[in-house]
């Protein structure tokens, strides 16, 4: 492949870094994670944006979270039409392979792909309206959770869709047999939860008062 090219200078010193420090005092149990393969507690659905950093958030060790991450933390439906879907891959891996316990989707302020959304539904975006555009067609999937918040004050509508990528994507989980069979059986639990990256703030959904509370 031609068009590939060598790693910049600072993550090869970073990578350096890394393999003399943190490897080395840890060998025996990168080892143990080969040799014995992985067996994470929960999956963690997150967004692409750089800024959360779950295994961070949480103290995450290697091998604790299988982590998936992708625009606006979405799952779509259970839709088995032999086409190639990501997401849903993953969870199926999750949860009927490695038998995870939790499944949490992780959702975070000032979210570039739920602003998209809104603007698309808006009418602000067209461009991503048009059929040619991954992001649009990607985050059709949240057009229900932008009927839900569109009659709010204008300075709550993102906030509050933000928090419905969370919903709708436990929505859309609940439509996997598979996820549903382990739920109903109460071998794995399903979380939401809201990251506020300015203050530092974790909110979990709570289903009595169907809304959000600070942890």
């Amino acid at each position: 492949m031609q068009h590939a090219r060598p790693l910049p200078s600072y993550l090869v010193q970073r990578y350096h870094g890394w393999k003399a420090t943190t490897w080395t005092e840890n060998r025996a149990w990168y080892r143990r994670l080969a040799d014995e393969g992985q067996r994470p507690r929960a999956m963690v659905i997150s967004c692409c944006d750089s800024r959360v950093h779950v295994t961070s958030i949480f103290g995450a060790d290697q091998g604790e979270f299988f982590i998936h991450r992708n625009i606006a933390n979405l799952v779509p439906p259970h839709a088995p039409d032999g086409q190639q879907h990501g997401t849903s891959a993953a969870v199926e891996y999750a949860v009927t392979t490695l038998k995870v316990a939790h499944l949490i989707v992780v959702g975070h302020s000032s979210c570039g792909g739920v602003k998209g959304c809104h603007d698309m539904c808006s009418g602000a975006a067209p461009a991503l309206e048009e059929k040619s555009s991954f992001v649009g067609r990607w985050m059709d999937l949240l057009r229900p959770g932008y009927e839900r918040v569109k009659d709010l004050p204008a300075d709550h509508q993102l906030r509050a869709l933000e928090r419905e990528a969370v919903l709708v994507s436990l929505e859309n989980l609940m439509t996997f047999p598979f996820v549903r069979a382990a739920v109903e059986a109460e071998e794995m639990t399903l979380h939401g939860l809201w990251n506020d990256i300015s203050a530092g703030g974790l909110e979990h959904y709570d289903p009595e008062t169907r809304a959000f509370v600070a942890l």
